[in-house]
């Protein structure tokens, strides 16, 4: 975890960039023709998304919803989808708008009561 936390992902410096282009190499090559690759992170600024769209190309899609979000209002949305079993839409990365305006704040989530034994 130490050699891990050195380094910085920020530059897109090769330590960061070679393990993460040879893992999405890897894993394009174990998928089907009409797969999709589904990512679940900021699409705001280029160190990830560069790297795997060159990999994925226009099979990368993301959760539209996720612009301008944050990383724990992606996980709230998350969290209230699978609640709610619904899907969100997924759209390409390439052309995609990276950056928008805050959306509103996610409603609560409805509290839970625990039955003795659980």
């Amino acid at each position: 975890m130490r050699r891990f936390a050195r380094v910085d992902i920020a530059d897109g410096s090769a330590r960061f960039r070679r393990p993460l282009l040879a893992d999405a190499r890897t894993l394009a090559a174990g998928l089907g023709a009409d797969d999709e690759v589904i990512l679940l992170g900021s699409i705001a600024s280029p160190k990830y998304v560069d790297v795997l769209s060159g990999v994925f190309g226009p099979r990368i899609k993301f959760p539209a919803a996720f612009v301008g979000r944050g990383d724990m209002s992606r996980g709230g949305l998350l969290l209230r989808c699978v609640t709610a079993r619904t899907a969100l839409d997924y759209v390409p990365v390439a052309g995609a708008t990276r950056r928008g305006a805050r959306p509103p704040k996610l409603p609560p989530l409805p509290r839970r009561v625990v039955q003795a034994g659980e």
